[in-house]
């Protein structure tokens, strides 16, 4: 039965409760109103308890997480990293039938987890426990009471980084990506030990992505075919959010993809695998003595850069790629001083 009280100011409370110990409530205006969704509430509480959980009370979930895996976190672009996070799930849940991931099964496994590793980690790994149970109630239309993950405190999540080039880390930088020959001691030995960087695609792709706010992943799949050099514009047909866009390139970057050297049986600009870059970057920032600076930090530095060009919000963030301006922003670190300078 509903538990139906009054509030000393006169309106009316009705209470009911869940499965789990857990209590529903809303205030009215009157009672006829707390009396009649008192009425509707425990009808659908008596219709959940009446549906069938034995699907989810008989399957392994590792045969769920094997399932989702195949049919739908495969066909995802974030496919890599699901991976990691299916594999760590299966490891230690995969034991346990489906219903047996309860709240307090979610919130002792959380626990216990933050102790190993970051709340963010934690964090994208209940995120992607969540994803595989919606997906089997809505895809699967296996019945469950509720997503357990939502009924739990999730870890927060990880400080966005603000990390932008300083003094004259640009200058190093560009310095250390330079391929030339080193000193040496002997006139017969001029030439044979190189300074720098061998890949000649690696600085380049470093001035554009510094132009032009890319992504790693966008400038290693970007396609002659889609460069039209007079228009000053580059296409970008599959990006990370799903939607295509065309990116406005620079005087610079025009420039620097002119100059490019281009073989008619290769369709990329920049023939290089993406983590052939990442490994070039480590080698890179270390001759040039820069610590914690990732390339991804360069889109940073790059949205910054563009913001002073294009204060525009809406503009910006058509070149850059975000929708959410909240997103946007996290890309977007002006400098205190720029600022003081604006304000005259």
């Amino acid at each position: 039965m509903a538990s139906i009280t009054q509030w000393p100011n006169g309106r009316w409370r009705a209470r009911v409760r869940l499965k789990g110990g857990r209590e529903a409530s809303k205030t009215f205006r009157t009672k006829a109103e707390a009396d009649a969704w008192g009425a509707s509430e425990e009808r659908d509480v008596h219709h959940r308890q009446q549906r069938d959980y034995r699907t989810a009370e008989k399957l392994l979930f590792r045969n769920l997480l094997e399932r989702y895996e195949r049919e739908k976190a495969a066909k995802l672009k974030s496919a890599k990293v699901l991976h990691y996070h299916l594999a760590r799930l299966h490891e230690d849940f995969g034991h346990l039938r489906l219903a047996a991931l309860t709240p307090e099964a979610l919130t002792a496994w959380r626990d216990e987890r933050l102790r190993a590793v970051a709340p963010a980690t934690v964090r994208r790994e209940l995120q992607t426990l969540g994803g595989v149970i919606t997906w089997a109630r809505k895809d699967l239309l296996i019945a469950l009471p509720e997503n357990p993950v939502t009924a739990i405190r999730l870890p927060p999540p990880s400080k966005a980084r603000d990390r932008r080039l300083d003094d004259d880390e640009e200058a190093r930088l560009l310095e250390a990506l330079e391929d030339r020959a080193a000193p040496t001691l002997g006139a017969r030995r001029s030439g044979n030990y190189r300074v720098g960087t061998r890949n000649p695609w690696i600085k380049p792709l470093v001035l554009v992505a510094l132009e032009t706010a890319m992504r790693l992943g966008e400038l290693v799949g970007l396609r002659w075919e889609h460069v039209d050099l007079s228009r000053a514009t580059a296409h970008l047909p599959d990006t990370k959010n799903g939607d295509a866009r065309t990116v406005p390139l620079s005087r610079r970057a025009v420039k620097i993809l002119k100059d490019l050297p281009r073989d008619p049986d290769e369709p990329r600009v920049f023939p290089v695998a993406a983590n052939a870059v990442k490994l070039a970057w480590n080698r890179v920032t270390a001759r040039a003595g820069i610590s914690n600076l990732h390339f991804h930090d360069l889109r940073h530095e790059a949205t910054s850069r563009l913001s002073t060009k294009l204060p525009n919000l809406v503009e910006l963030g058509s070149v850059t790629g975000h929708k959410d301006l909240r997103m946007l922003q996290r890309y977007y670190h002006p400098r205190a001083e720029d600022l003081a300078k604006k304000l005259g």
